[in-house]
This record gives structure tokens, sequence and C-alpha cells, in this order.
């Protein structure tokens, strides 16, 4: 019998929660649904990226709350920003998300994100100068004790809220890089402003190498869920456990090997 689509949405929804969402959740997700997408294309030839993101909101229920990234580094190249219409270059999933009626937008020209849902108001109005910040979403993901997820996705090519900690700790192998640009906010308003990024030192051969800590991470079962590629291939972690569990890691001197390397 062939199942309609409403309820393979829903089937979805149901699949995300085993890997540890779950109603009223504050989740930020970070995305390859590559593989997801194909696998319901076979069965659903109408099936799109919006589906996917139907059944992410379906998984939180209308009390949650999903956080997309939409980074964009073409402002770090020169070009102007306008948080109207600046696309995600973060995949399909981030840009439907930044499309979606009633979407909120963060401010940073680099490190912007999308929030939907009933937290979305806590995001609204953030215009953090540093992209890592204590101002920025990470920042208030952690006091919304919100999760982070991650779809199909290597730790080295998803989880960004590590340096959220690192700057927090002002780690010696990061620094802030500054730079200037037009920027056109919400009411079409544009002006040159200057924003900044916690960048790695890379005169000093640093390279970000975070596999190790994502390894370190399902060991102490922090990691809820399935590596990539295995069943929903989704693993969710809480905020508040991986901000203290890098911190100790920064802390305790264990940062290079989990963190960084240098490139010697």
């Amino acid at each position: 019998m062939t199942v309609s689509k409403h309820d393979a949405i829903a089937a979805l929804a149901n699949q995300w929660r085993t890997s540890g969402i779950a109603q009223n959740d504050v989740v930020l997700i970070h995305s390859n649904i590559k593989r997801v997408l194909i696998a319901h294309r076979r069965q659903y030839t109408d099936w799109t990226v919006g589906d996917i993101l139907e059944s992410l909101l379906l998984a939180v229920g209308p009390r949650g709350t999903l956080l997309f990234p939409l980074f964009n580094f073409d402002f770090t190249k020169g070009a102007p920003f306008d948080i109207r219409s600046t696309p995600s270059q973060m995949g399909s999933l981030t840009e439907a998300a930044r499309l979606w009626p009633g979407a909120v937008r963060t401010g940073h020209p680099i490190y912007s994100f999308a929030a939907i849902g009933a937290a979305s108001g806590e995001f609204e109005g953030i215009c953090n100068h540093s992209g890592y910040g204590a101002d920025s979403p990470f920042g208030t993901l952690l006091k919304l004790a919100g999760k982070i997820a991650v779809i199909d996705l290597p730790e080295q090519d998803s989880m960004t809220f590590y340096h959220h900690v690192e700057e927090m700790h002002q780690v010696s192998y990061r620094y802030p890089k500054h730079w200037t640009g037009r920027y056109t906010d919400s009411t079409g308003s544009n002006q040159l402003r200057e924003f900044s990024l916690f960048v790695r030192n890379i005169e000093q051969g640093v390279l970000t190498a975070v596999d190790p800590m994502g390894e370190r991470l399902w060991a102490a079962g922090f990691y809820k869920g399935y590596r990539p590629g295995i069943q929903t291939g989704m693993r969710v972690i809480d905020a508040d456990a991986l901000y203290r569990e890098t911190s100790s890691v920064i802390l305790n001197g264990l940062a290079r090997g989990l963190l960084y390397r240098i490139d010697s």
C-alpha cells in the first residue's frame, strides 16, 4: 500500500526523534540532505527540500524551534551583505529555511542564522559583531538549553560551535580578524559596517581538525543517534554538554590534537 506524502513526512519526523530530538526542543541543524532526499524521491517524485524541513519542524512541534546556519563568506571578499536577500552557502535545506514564512534571520554578514518556531523571537534583532561571540546565536542557543543536530556530515564539516567555545576562552591559536563592508539591514538602510570572526592563526600553521573531538564525544556518550550514512544519519548533542566538554579540553591543555593541529 502506498503511503501518502503527508504520512511520509510524519514518518520522517518520527525517525528524527529516534535520533535524539524531541517536542519543544530548540535545535541547531547542520545538514547534508542528499541521501534522505534521494531516498524519498524514489517513492515521491514531487518530494522537495521543503518536505524535509517540514518533517524537522514536525519533530520539534509547534512549541519547538529550529536554527539553521546561513553562512556566506562573500563579505570577507569585499561583497556587500543584504540581510533580506543574501543567500546561504550552506546547502539547499538552509536556503529553504531562509525563505520559510516567518523565519527570523540574525545579522552577522558571515555567520547568520535562520530561526523558525516558537522561540524565533529570541534570535530576532541579534546583530553580533563577532561571529562566535557571547552575544551570538551560539550564546542564545546555550541560554535556551538547546541542542545541536548534525545530518550526514562529519565533525570537521559541521560543528562550528567549537569556535564559540574557543572564543569564550580566548584560545591562543585563534585571533579576531575584522572586515568592513557595505551592509543592508532589514529596513533597507545601507551603510559601511565592521564585523569580525575569531579565526585560526594560519601564520602559525594552525589547521582546524575536530574529528578527534567528535570521537571523544561518542566515546563519552554525549552523542545520541547515528553516524553519517547510518539510518537517519542524525546525531544529537546538548549544547551545554558540548560547551562543558570542549571547555574542559581547552582548560586542560588538550585542544591540540582534539580541536586543531599544526601544519608542519
